[in-house]
């Protein structure tokens, strides 16, 4: 089934809602999930360890014969994602520059808002993608650590994710923003809270939509899509999969099947910080 699929991974379960935007916008596409559950989360390590596991994740992707890799991370596509590009025989998509793109087209006074975790929001990921499109834009980051773990709990319309949303957006809507980007794959769950929360005149922008229509012009630049009516899945992880079938159940709205635990060999260019051959 893998063969010609399009390969997705992440350090956990918070790519499933790229994965839903993929299967919901590409119904015919062969999907291979792989959730770094052995080594979640990504957010907290160096750039250079961040590095190391999306090579081995790609690279055990691409022994699938996938024909695309998404990274659903927003972590790794902020740390790893050119060097991919740079190795890997097969395109790569980040989720990253499909959520600026939106935001920069949307934006009416140049204010915009980005959310997500410490290592997103330290690394300046957004801001740079953002001015790289539009240099006089005007970002405002804020980290809002709570909102995962009250994603993967099913608390995401809860009363205390409300409580977070309002503190952790206070200072986005005394900025002035008028755009807000949801930079962390786990936070689409989080929308009804956040849109309670907001001003309606902002507007958001989630990542995962945006990155399955960038699959999807890819692939049809590409010549590359599927035809066929209904779509495979297979699902693999890198620790005990209890966990990651119950909470992923909750983010796609369906059973997480099947699933098969794996481990992720070293690869051979994973020490090099600039590694010149390509994976194939």
């Amino acid at each position: 089934m893998s063969e010609n699929a399009i390969g997705v991974f992440d350090s956990g379960v918070g790519g499933l809602t790229v994965l839903h935007e993929l299967r919901r916008l590409l119904p015919g596409e062969n999907l291979v999930y792989l959730g770094d559950t052995a080594r979640v989360p990504y957010g907290t390590k160096s750039p250079e360890t961040v590095r190391k596991y999306a090579l081995q994740a790609a690279e055990f992707l691409i022994a699938q014969r996938v024909k695309m890799v998404v990274v659903a991370c927003n972590t790794a596509s902020s740390f790893a994602l050119q060097l991919l590009q740079q190795q890997l025989s097969v395109p790569v998509v980040g989720v990253i520059a499909p959520g600026a793109d939106r935001a920069v087209r949307l934006t009416a006074h140049g204010v915009v808002g980005v959310i997500g975790t410490d290592g997103t929001v330290h690394s300046d990921a957004y801001p740079r993608a953002l001015k790289a499109l539009q240099p006089q834009v005007s970002v405002v980051s804020v980290a809002c650590p709570l909102f995962v773990p009250l994603a993967e709990e099913g608390w995401a319309e809860h009363e205390i994710a409300r409580l977070a949303a309002e503190e952790y957006l206070a200072p986005l809507v005394a900025a002035g923003i008028d755009t807000l980007v949801l930079g962390c794959t786990h936070y689409p769950l989080l929308k009804p809270t956040l849109k309670a929360v907001l001003p309606p005149s902002i507007k958001l922008v989630d990542s995962a939509e945006e990155t399955a229509l960038v699959v999807q012009q890819l692939l049809t630049d590409r010549g590359e899509l599927n035809a066929q009516q209904n779509g495979c899945w297979q699902f693999y992880v890198t620790d005990v999969p209890t966990r990651f079938v119950r909470v992923g159940s909750g983010f796609l709205g369906q059973p997480v099947e099947p699933v098969e635990r794996i481990s992720l060999p070293a690869c051979p260019t994973c020490s090099q910080e600039s590694p010149q051959g390509r994976l194939s």
